[in-house]
Formats: C-alpha cells, sequence, structure tokens
C-alpha cells in the first residue's frame, strides 16, 4: 500500500453532494440557483407524496375502515412534521450553521470538533454514525421511489402488475450504468422537470380539496393529539409510516453550499412546501369522499387521460430523485476517503469544469447490487417501507446532537437555552426513530445492518491507520536529527528534486532512508511533503502551501486541502514557484513507501478486525492516481509492517 494517503488518520468529517466549481466559484442569479435547488434538493422529499399518505392511512386502519378521523389525524401529523422538522428545524435553524458556506452532517461534525477542540471522541463517533446511516439511505431511495412510480401501471392495465418489479429493475440499472458518463448534461433538465412535477401536484391536490372541504381542518394539530388518544395501539406504526412524508429534508441543510441559503428558503417556502401540503390534502379530501381508492390516492387525483402522463412524471422525479442521493453517496466517500475515514479509492472526474461531478466505479456497482437485491427481496414500495425510515432519522438524529453542541460551544448559547430549542427537535427525531424500529424484524433490518457494516469499517479503517502510525513512529528517525547526520557525512549528490510523501513531518519517511540506505545517494533538493486536510470546505491557494527550510537541501512542505476538495499534488507545488522555491517538475522524483501489511500477535484490534483493515488497505487505489501524481515520476519503496 502506498503511503497511506500523507495525510494523519483518522480526521473526521465530510459533506454531502457538490454539483458547483471547486476551485472558483461561478457567480450564478438567484433564479437558477433556485431552480437547480428544485431540481437536486428537494427530490427525495418531492416524491414523498407517492407513498406517505397511503402507507400512513393503511398503518392507522390496520385492516380496519378508514375513518374521518384517521384521514384527518394523519393528515395532520403529516402537516406539523414538515413545518416542525423541516421548516423550523432545518430550513430556520440549521441552514445557518454553515462551515465557510458548506453543509450537511459532517459539515457539523467539523464545527462540533472546532468548538470542542478535540478531533477525535464522541463528535468522531457521530460522524461515523452519521455516513454510516447516509449510505443505508442511499440503498433505500432509488428502490422505493422508482418502484412506487412504476406501480401507477397497475391502474392502468391491472395485467401490469406482474412487469412492475422488472420494469423498476431495468430503470435503476440504466440509471447506474450511465453515471460513468457524468450527470452534467442530466442535471440541467432536473430544475425544469421537478418544478413541473411540483406544479402537478398542486394542481392535482387542489382539484379534489372540493371533494370534501372539512379536510382542511386538519391544520388543527390537535387533530394529530386526538389521533394519538384515541388510536394508541397504532400510533408509533403510524409514525413510522408519517416520517415518510418528510424524508430527504438532511438534503436542505447537505446542499448548503451548493446553492446558498436564500434560494433553497425561497424554493422550500414559496414552491415545495405549499405544493405538498396542497397535495397531501387533496389525497385526503378525495379519501373522504372515497374511502376506496386508498390504495393509491396520488394516481387517482388525476383524470383518466392524465394517469399515463402522469405516471412518466413521477418516474422522471424518482429517477432524479435517486439520481441526487447516488450523487451524494459518491461526494460522501470522496470526502471519507480525503478524511481518513475510508481507504482510497479510484475517483473518476466527469465533467472538465465541475469537480462535485465524480463517478466512484466500487461504489456505484456496490449500491447497484444493493438496490437490485432490496427490489428483488422486498417487491413493491408498501414492503419497502417498513426499511425506509431508520437511516433517515437515525441521520436526522444525528444532526440535532451535533447542532446542539455546536449552537452551546461554537455560538456560545447558554446551555439551557440550547437545550430548550433544540431538545424539542431531538425528541421528535427520536420518535419518528424509535417508531420506525418497530418495523425491524419486518424490513428495518436492512438499513440497520448495512449502517452497521459500513460504522465498523470506517471505525476499523480510522483505528487501524492511528495503530499503524503509532508503530511505525516507533522505529522512525526524527527527520531535523537525519539532516544533522547528512550535513556531517553528506552522501553522493544527483540532480533534480525528491518529493517524500510522508504523514508525519517530524519524521524521516521510510522511502528517504530506503534510498540512502539501497542506493547511497541524495538529490539536490529534497522535499518532506505532507498533505493535510483541514475542517473548512476549501482552501484559497494562498493559503494552501507553507514552505519550511530545515537545512542544507532540505524543504519541509504542507499542503492543505478542505474536506470538499481532491489533492492535486502537482498543481500544489506549483504555488511555490511564486514564493521563489524553483524546481521542475520533469526533473522531479516522487518516492512513495509501498506497505506490505502483516497481522501482528499483539495489537490493538481483534484479529478479525485486523483482518479486515488489511483488505481495506490492500483495496484501496494507488496513491498515484490519487494523488495525481505523473506516473512517470513516480518510485515507489516496499516495506513490510505489522498491525
Amino acid at each position: 500500500m502506498a503511503e497511506q494517503q500523507a495525510v494523519a488518520p483518522g480526521r473526521a468529517d465530510s459533506a454531502v453532494p457538490e454539483t458547483t466549481l471547486p476551485e472558483n466559484h461561478v457567480h450564478v442569479g438567484f433564479w437558477p440557483l433556485m431552480l437547480g435547488a428544485i431540481g437536486v434538493v428537494f427530490g427525495d422529499i418531492g416524491t414523498s407524496p407517492l407513498y406517505a399518505f397511503k402507507e400512513s392511512v393503511a398503518a392507522a386502519a390496520a385492516g380496519g375502515p378508514v375513518t374521518r378521523g384517521i384521514i384527518l389525524g394523519v393528515l395532520s401529523l403529516i402537516l406539523w412534521s414538515l413545518v416542525l422538522v423541516v421548516t423550523v428545524k432545518y430550513v430556520v435553524i440549521l441552514l445557518r450553521a454553515d462551515n465557510k458556506g458548506e453543509g450537511g452532517t459532517l459539515t457539523l461534525v467539523a464545527l462540533a470538533q472546532r468548538a470542542v477542540r478535540q478531533r477525535g471522541g464522541l463528535v468522531l463517533a457521530l460522524g461515523i454514525m452519521g455516513a454510516g446511516l447516509f449510505y443505508g439511505d442511499a440503498v433505500l431511495t432509488p428502490a422505493i421511489s422508482v418502484l412506487s412510480a412504476v406501480e401507477g401501471l397497475k391502474l392502468v392495465a391491472p395485467d401490469l402488475q406482474s412487469f412492475v418489479v422488472p420494469i423498476t429493475l431495468t430503470i435503476l440499472a440504466a440509471l447506474f450504468v450511465v453515471q460513468s458518463r457524468g450527470t452534467g448534461r442530466v442535471a440541467s433538465f432536473f430544475g425544469p422537470i421537478m418544478l413541473v412535477w411540483f406544479l402537478a401536484l398542486a394542481v392535482a391536490g387542489a382539484m379534489h380539496i372540493a371533494d370534501d372541504p372539512t379536510v382542511l381542518t386538519a391544520i388543527n394539530p390537535l387533530h394529530g393529539l386526538m389521533f394519538f388518544v384515541n388510536h394508541p395501539g397504532v400510533s408509533l406504526a403510524v409514525l413510522g409510516a408519517v416520517c415518510l412524508a418528510v424524508t430527504g429534508a438532511e438534503a436542505l441543510y447537505a446542499d448548503l453550499g451548493h446553492f446558498g441559503a436564500k434560494p433553497i428558503r425561497s424554493a422550500w417556502l414559496y414552491i415545495i412546501f405549499p405544493a405538498l401540503v396542497i397535495n397531501y390534502f387533496g389525497q385526503g379530501a378525495l379519501v373522504l369522499s372515497h374511502p376506496e381508492k386508498a390504495e393509491s390516492p396520488l394516481f387517482h387525483l388525476v383524470p383518466d387521460w392524465a394517469l399515463v402522463p402522469m405516471i412518466i412524471l413521477a418516474t422522471l422525479a424518482t429517477i432524479i430523485a435517486s439520481q441526487a442521493v447516488i450523487t451524494g453517496a459518491f461526494s460522501l466517500t470522496r470526502q471519507a476517503i480525503q478524511l481518513g475515514l475510508l481507504p482510497r479509492l479510484e475517483i473518476r472526474f466527469t465533467s472538465a469544469t465541475h469537480q462535485g461531478q465524480i463517478y466512484l466505479p466500487r461504489v456505484n456497482w456496490l449500491l447497484l447490487f444493493g438496490v437490485i437485491v432490496l427490489v428483488l427481496i422486498f417487491g413493491s414500495s408498501s414492503n419497502l417501507s417498513h426499511a425506509y425510515g431508520v437511516s433517515v432519522f437515525g441521520s436526522m438524529s444525528v444532526d440535532a446532537i451535533l447542532a446542539i453542541i455546536v449552537i452551546w460551544k461554537g455560538w456560545r448559547w447558554s446551555l439551557g437555552l440550547t437545550l430548550a430549542v433544540m431538545l424539542p427537535f431531538l425528541f421528535i427525531d427520536l420518535a419518528f426513530f424509535g417508531a420506525n424500529l418497530l418495523k425491524l424484524f419486518t424490513g428495518g433490518y436492512v438499513p440497520v445492518l448495512l449502517a452497521s457494516a459500513l460504522i465498523t469499517l470506517m471505525w476499523t479503517w480510522v483505528k487501524g491507520t492511528n495503530i499503524l502510525f503509532e508503530k511505525t513512529r516507533k522505529v522512525d528517525v526524527p527527520l531535523l536529527e537525519l539532516v544533522q547526520m547528512l550535513e556531517k557525512s553528506p552522501p553522493h549528490r544527483v540532480k533534480g528534486t525528491a518529493v517524500f510523501l510522508t504523514s508525519d513531518p517530524d519524521t524521516a519517511p521510510a522511502a528517504l532512508l530506503h534510498n540512502l540506505k539501497h542506493n547511497k545517494v541524495l538529490h539536490e533538493k529534497n522535499v518532506i511533503l505532507t498533505v493535510r486536510s483541514e475542517d473548512i470546505p476549501r482552501v484559497e491557494d494562498e493559503d494552501r502551501v507553507f514552505l519550511e527550510h530545515v537545512g542544507d537541501s532540505f524543504w519541509r512542505i504542507r499542503l492543505s486541502y478542505g474536506y470538499m476538495e481532491t489533492p492535486n499534488i502537482p498543481r500544489g507545488l506549483a504555488i511555490l514557484r511564486k514564493q521563489g522555491f524553483k524546481f521542475d517538475i520533469m526533473a522531479t522524483s516522487f518516492f512513495l513507501s509501498r506497505r506490505s501489511i502483516r497481522p501482528a500477535s499483539q495489537s490493538g484490534m481483534p484479529l478479525w478486525q485486523d483482518k479486515v483493515f488489511i483488505s481495506l488497505a490492500k483495496s484501496a487505489s494507488d496513491a498515484t492516481d490519487f494523488f495525481q501524481i505523473p506516473t512517470g515520476r513516480v518510485v515507489e519503496v516496499g516495506t513490510q509492517v505489522t498491525v
């Protein structure tokens, strides 16, 4: 394995999907940003009307008749969930908790770490948990969204029911196959299509509110409270279904850096929220007047002539929702790699101008495999709804806990005021999370197992890299001591510059020691290079490079990158020319240490965890590609270590 990332392992945090220019942000007008937010941010929550209301009513009825109290209670719970969880918690509060304009669960981790001045411990554990839970959502969202849209075909022709799963699998397979070509062209259509989708939702709902105008009384939160009083036996089951209406709310905060707070806030308040509420109330009025249509109320809202177009539009909307979460998984993985939570994986850039448009082959195919397995096992959106929710509200609960730390320590609010503001939201999140745990044995085990596996992998990687770092440090030679020794007894010199990558700038890199031992030469210029990840999204070029002369022909250089960036060592070193450090890239050799890791008889981890760590290390992609170093300029030196 090449010298481990040249980044101190075990560093926390990350963020989510990235669609803006990384090097220099492009100034885009408010309306295009708002339209882009409609297309990217609200795909998941925007497709919730396909299944949230019908599943909530089914859970409330529990096989019995659908009563007025059930309809009004469910609508009231959905409305106030949208108000409290989405509007107040995310739009009003968390959109203000930005890190240099960026948002997301792992941005909260960065802010919390800065506030408590600690890079590990509870905050790191919460970050790993949030990342693991996000991957569960990334597998479930494409499966349930596309299935729920294609199921509308059963209303066109009941004989098509047997084709629902094959069509769904075909659409999903095509979606994942085209990922390697990039999403730039497709993304340009996301906004207009989703805008049409939300307008269609609003119009379809408004057409049926007159079916029973008393549905509007569900605005009164007492209907939701009285539902719990009158139906205590199914209350938790209904909460587990109502939560489907707010899945995707975390995207409001996650995509903060891509579109800005004002466009996201405006899109939600003036378009998305009204459209969703009108549609849910239209579904409620329809079912109040025609209880037999409770099985698929959304598609019953439109007239027969509009059914097929609505199904097509719904399918497009679910594909867009799926695309957004897939892109989010790519971005989150890249940031987790950059921050030492995962080993290096192959990253391909699919755009010459937008660094956020990336493709990770291994992640893509693992997601496709997981999605196909879920569709084949569960077979319908109703069955899949039992698996949905655990990961989403686990992640939302993590957001709330991290927000408490940030508001208390970072914003310097009093603890009492912080808890008074945030504890109600944490209680709501935990209530939804607990309600979804009731579905643990009917499908909820899927995200739990998936998140547990990913959390174990990330924690093993963090722990293993820290153990490896400490073990190698014990036998390392201090850099300054080596420089002094070489000044007293200089070896033969060769022309050019040698760059030695290391994660510890205070000790001599293994590749340097092996070069001296076996080749018995030293270059004219020798650079000890460390790549460091900062807890900010991006680092400006003037702050990217730190240069220190440490002795005859030796320099220590630190390249800093934000957690939303991918390291590019040649480009970073080029900045040095402005600081007077002259070097020719074609006369520069990059020395990397390729480690062969073996399990130790005694280490800080159990043997099974040692083996997992070694497997992860072997799966890491080549450091040359990761740091974008010219392959013809790289020299690798092999070493064997135990962990």
